[in-house]
This record gives C-alpha cells, sequence and structure tokens, in this order.
C-alpha cells in the first residue's frame, strides 16, 4: 500500500470515532421494561409541558403547575407547592418580556419518594418548570421534568430503596434562579438533601454531558462512573468541562446547592443549539435519543445514591474523562505526575533505540516543536478568521436575535473552524515547505484581519499571529524523526504546564503523549526507517485511536465555547496532529494545494451560515 494512503485512512478511522462517539442513544419505547428509562414514556409529559410557551404569570404556566401535580400525586410523591417571591432581577427579566409583574410569585412543586430509612440524607432530583416567553420550552426544560418523573416511575418499579428521593420541580430558573433560591432559603427539607441531581439543556439535541459537580468532588465523580457504565450510551464528561464551566458566568439551579457545599452532578445537552431559547423548542423537535441519554443517566445515578450507604462527601479533586462515550476513567491529580514520567521514560527510550543511524540531533527535534508551535498559532488565527465570516463574535452581538441567530449558525461555524484547522494541519504535515516563507509570513498576517474586524482588538489573536508570522520564518525539521519528536516534547511541555498550573486540565495533553509515545517506542523497535508495513499499521492504529479519542472532544467544546473561542480547536488539532504526524506524506505541493482548497471550504460554510440562519433584523431587511 502506498505511503501517503495511510493518512487519510487514519484521519478517516479517527474522525468515524469521534462521530460514534458523539452520538445519543437509541430512544426506547413505551414497551420497554418497567424498570429501563423510556423516552417515549418521559415524552407523553413534554407533549403537554411545552405545548406553547409557559413564562410565569401567564395562564399557560398554571396549567403546566395543575398539570405536574397530578402527575407528581400519581407517582405517589404527595406533592405540596411553594410559594415565593420573584427577586428584583427577575421582575426586571419580565419587564423586557412586557410582562406586568405585579402581584406575581413563583411556584415550586416538592414531592418525596419514600426510602425505608427516613433518617438517612435525601437525594434531591431537580429540573425547572418554567420556560421563556418566546419559547415552549421542549428541550430547556421540559425535558428535565419529564426525565424526572419517568426516572421516578422506574424507581418505585425497581422496588424499595434506602433513601428517600426528593423530587423538586424549581419555578423562575429562567428568571434568576428563583426557584432553588427559595428551596434552599427556607424550606424545611433543605437541610436533609445530601446530593443533587439536576438535569438542564441548551439546545434540543445531542448527548447529555455530565459538565458540573460539587467541590471536592473525588467521591461523586468515582460513583457517577459507575453509574454511567450502566447507562444508555454511556456518559460525556470529563474534568476540562467541569474546570472551564466553572470558569464561566453562567449559572443554573445546580448553583444555589453547590454554593452550599451540596454535592452532585449537573446534566445538559446542547445540540442543535438552534432551538435554546426559540420557538424551535417543541416537542416534535426534541431529540428522543438526547432524553434518553438524559434520562437513563439520571435513573442509574439516582439509583445508585438512593441506595449507597454512604452519600458521596467533599474530599479530595477527581481527574477524569470518558473513553468514546463507553468508561470512565477517573484518577487524582497526583497521577498526573506519573504519567508524565513515563512518557518522558518512552521518549527517552526512542531516542536510545534509535541509534546512532537514525538519531536526530536536539537542533532538529526543536525544530520540530517550533513547528507545532507555528501550527497552533497559525491554526488560532485561520480558526478566527474563518469563524469571522459567520458573524459577530457574542461579545459584539447588537442584540438578543444577533445572539440567538449565532448560536443557530453554530454548526456551519463549528464546520468551517474544523476546515480551517484542518488547513493548516495539511501545511504543517508538509505543505508549508512548498511556500516561501515570505509569503507564509504575509497569508498569517492577511488572516489576522477579518478576526480583528469581527472581533476588535483580541490579545489572544493579536499574540497568535505575531507568533505564527514569527515562526514562519523559520525552517522546519529535516526527516520524520525529528518533526515527530518535537510534537511530542512540545506535546509533554504543555502536559507539565497544565499540570502544575491547572491539574484538572492535564490530562488532555498527558494522556494522548503518552500513548503516542507508545506508538513512538513500538515504531523505534519495529520501524526505525519509518518505512514498512507493520510500522505503518500500528502507527495508523494507534494514531487513529488517539486522534478519535481527542477529536471526540471537539465537538461539545466548541458548542461550548467555540462561539468566542474557536482557536479552541487548534489545541486539539496539535495533540490530533501529534499522533498521525509520522504518517505524513512526501507531497508538498499536492499539501500545498490541497489546504489552499480545504481554507477556502472552510470560509464558505462559515459565511453560508449567515444566509442559512440570518439574524431578525438581517432577514428584514433582506426582504
Amino acid at each position: 500500500m502506498p505511503r501517503w494512503i495511510w493518512l487519510p485512512v487514519a484521519l478517516g478511522v479517527a474522525l468515524a470515532l469521534a462521530v460514534f462517539a458523539n452520538l445519543a442513544p437509541a430512544p426506547r419505547g413505551a414497551d420497554a421494561p418497567a424498570t429501563a428509562f423510556s423516552a417515549e414514556r418521559a415524552m407523553a409529559d413534554v407533549r403537554v409541558i411545552a405545548a406553547e410557551p409557559h413564562p410565569v404569570g401567564s395562564p399557560v404556566h398554571t396549567r403546566v403547575v395543575d398539570h405536574l401535580l397530578a402527575r407528581m400525586t400519581a407517582l405517589g410523591l404527595s406533592p405540596t407547592p411553594q410559594p415565593g417571591v420573584l427577586s428584583p432581577a427577575a421582575v426586571r427579566r419580565l419587564e423586557r418580556w412586557d410582562v406586568d409583574a405585579t402581584g406575581l410569585g413563583i411556584t415550586n412543586l416538592i414531592g418525596v419518594l419514600p426510602g425505608t430509612r427516613p433518617d438517612l440524607p435525601a437525594v434531591l432530583l431537580m429540573a425547572h418548570h418554567d420556560s421563556v416567553a418566546q419559547s415552549p420550552g421542549a428541550a430547556d426544560d421540559a425535558s428535565g421534568v419529564a426525565a424526572i418523573l419517568e426516572t421516578v416511575r422506574a424507581l418505585r418499579a425497581r422496588g424499595p430503596r434506602d433513601r428517600d428521593v426528593v423530587v423538586l420541580i424549581t419555578d423562575a430558573e429562567e428568571l434568576n434562579l428563583d426557584g432553588a433560591r427559595a428551596f434552599f432559603g427556607d424550606h424545611p427539607l433543605r437541610d436533609r438533601i445530601g446530593a443533587v441531581i439536576n438535569l438542564e439543556a441548551r439546545g434540543g439535541g445531542g448527548r447529555a454531558m455530565m459538565f458540573e459537580t460539587g467541590k471536592g468532588n473525588a467521591e461523586t465523580v468515582a460513583l457517577f462512573a459507575r453509574a454511567a457504565a450502566r447507562a444508555d450510551g454511556g456518559a460525556t464528561t470529563n474534568a476540562l468541562a467541569a474546570f472551564v464551566y466553572e470558569l464561566m458566568p453562567n449559572g443554573s439551579d445546580f448553583t444555589v446547592p453547590r454554593d452550599r457545599g451540596v454535592q452532585g452532578v449537573n446534566l445538559a445537552f446542547i445540540g442543535r443549539p438552534e432551538q435554546y431559547h426559540t420557538p424551535l423548542s417543541t416537542p416534535a423537535n426534541l431529540d428522543r435519543g438526547s432524553l434518553q441519554h438524559i434520562g437513563s443517566q439520571t435513573l442509574e445515578t439516582a439509583t445508585l445514591m438512593a441506595s449507597a450507604e454512604a452519600l458521596p462527601r467533599a474530599g479530595g479533586t477527581a481527574v477524569w474523562a470518558d473513553v468514546f462515550g463507553r468508561v470512565v476513567i477517573v484518577t487524582t491529580p497526583a497521577a498526573g505526575w506519573i504519567v508524565l514520567a513515563l512518557a518522558a521514560l518512552l521518549i527517552g527510550f526512542v531516542v536510545v533505540a534509535l541509534g546512532r543511524r537514525e538519531q536526530p540531533r536536539p537542533g532538529e527535534v526543536g525544530r520540530g516543536a517550533l513547528d507545532g508551535l507555528w501550527f497552533l498559532s497559525v491554526a488560532v488565527v485561520a480558526a478566527h478568521a474563518v469563524r469571522a465570516l459567520g458573524g459577530p463574535s457574542a461579545a459584539r452581538a447588537e442584540d438578543a436575535e444577533t445572539y440567538y441567530a449565532l448560536l443557530a449558525r453554530l454548526p456551519w461555524l463549528e464546520a468551517g473552524a474544523a476546515l480551517a484547522v484542518l488547513a493548516v494541519a495539511l501545511l504543517a504535515l508538509g505543505g508549508r515547505a512548498a511556500l516561501d516563507r515570505r509569503i507564509m509570513a504575509g497569508l498569517v498576517a492577511l488572516l489576522t484581519l477579518p478576526g480583528l474586524v469581527g472581533e476588535g482588538p483580541n490579545p489572544i489573536l493579536l499574540g497568535a499571529a505575531a507568533l505564527g508570522a514569527g515562526l514562519s520564518f523559520v525552517a522546519g525539521p529535516r526527516g520524520a524523526w525529528p518533526a515527530w519528536l518535537g510534537l511530542l516534547a512540545l506535546g509533554w511541555l504543555l502536559a507539565l504546564i497544565a499540570q502544575i498550573a491547572a491539574p484538572a486540565t492535564a490530562f488532555l495533553f498527558a494522556w494522548p503523549t503518552l500513548v503516542v509515545a507508545l506508538a513512538a517506542a513500538v515504531a523505534a523497535r519495529l520501524d526505525p526507517g519509518l518505512d514498512r508495513l507493520r510500522g505503518a499499521l500500528t502507527l495508523a492504529g494507534l494514531g487513529a485511536l488517539t486522534a478519535g479519542w481527542v477529536l471526540a472532544m471537539a465537538h461539545p467544546v466548541f458548542l461550548g465555547i467555540g462561539m468566542d473561542l474557536p482557536g479552541v480547536l487548534a489545541v486539539l488539532a496539535l495533540l490530533a496532529l501529534m499522533a498521525l504526524r509520522p504518517l505524513a506524506p512526501k507531497a508538498a505541493r499536492a499539501m500545498a494545494v490541497l489546504a489552499a482548497v480545504v481554507l477556502m471550504a472552510g470560509a464558505v460554510v462559515s459565511f453560508w451560515g449567515t444566509q442559512a440562519r440570518p439574524a431578525q433584523a438581517e432577514a428584514q431587511r433582506v426582504g
């Protein structure tokens, strides 16, 4: 098989693995076993709750409350309403919706599924029943409420459990988390809560992700990992998501108990972003697979918590990540040092095993590391440039309509930014050698302009542009081993920096670096010339697995923060490049031409998003 074929084959397998890891499970029908979660059974409640928009103060809101009281009563929860007052921030939000808040309040709905030992701390299942004024809210959060009701039904079918399960259907989450604040402010049950499972959504589809826990989460994550192994479709979760979400200003009902020191997990799906807070969030448009996924994880986690001898306590901090959505690996921050040490030993073994004939010079390895930095910086610039063609950054959106239009464009923005990063990767894999260094530096400077126009002065973008333009004048490494070892050294250094600065995120760099270092060690023994069939098979296999795992994270990461930080794809792509680098063909001119075609395709796709999903004001101007 010709050498050039291995790279597209490995990349194709990696992309297939990434797509597989992001598929929601098939929804279960109404004929599913009584002890299992059924999305179809839950949909009966979604259809009632999300028949129309039901914000606080609307007549439909009252009908939703009446329906939920009846459903909770039928499930044996003995529900009671908890009235409460609206906060000033909630009143201001209602006024923006042209709703008169005079005399309005909130109505939480609280029920208890009794356990055999009511003296034990209880497990809380929480979701909110209100919607925003312009959306039926089938996903946000009728899906969460319906999933909790179906979970309670399945828990009853599974038989007695030790702990009480408290069901809290909050009100006014969309206004200012007022319902959660009211419950944890003065309700008699608040001090009995030992763990929380909260359900949310920011979109209408995709896999449900466990993206937030309480402080000192080691025991909580360990329990969730066991539950994930039993859930339909496994789980999508990692410590990076929790770390990033903690830095963001966003909040949900889970924020309130988390700040009180209560342990728990927060689950949400964020695919089909065009449905978030829009009229499109209807029962018909809701992804049944997403409902199945979030509900099955809720049921299995609640089952373990309700039967646990002791609920998770605040203590050590976990580092964790799923592997293709099927198993969750949980370690400690200290384990990162062991991974780094093993990777360093393997890299050292590679250098020794290559011997004098193949052993690269340190200067060439250094050029390989700089080549990796060149890729990272230029890929950031290219991603921002293409992203800018799809509209302004969220921070510069002039009104809510533009912001929601940007959310709806996320699939186009993601595809465009991904193609831009791929184009730079093709240059890093050999195409750059066909271009004059001055031309390359000029292209980097030119690519900076769209990002600056769309975002304004951006220190990250300007810094990446300066670094990329400067490194364009540095010649790339000569030979496959220096290029590969340079990328390995860069990956190891990034892992070390993350281990020191933010240990919860170090796995992202350390785990791929360890696997790629292992692949390099095997290649150094089996195929030091990187030209034999068995060596290529090994490199393609391990490279595809590693790149696939990294790329599987790209989709939820972009949906979460890619609108304003599209360059985050460059970081993930660097790790994939590290895994696939030894498969690079020797065809510089062809790679350069292909890179140009791919970059233009990315620009077209991103711009097309503005036509497919125009903001309301833009649509009116066009009309």
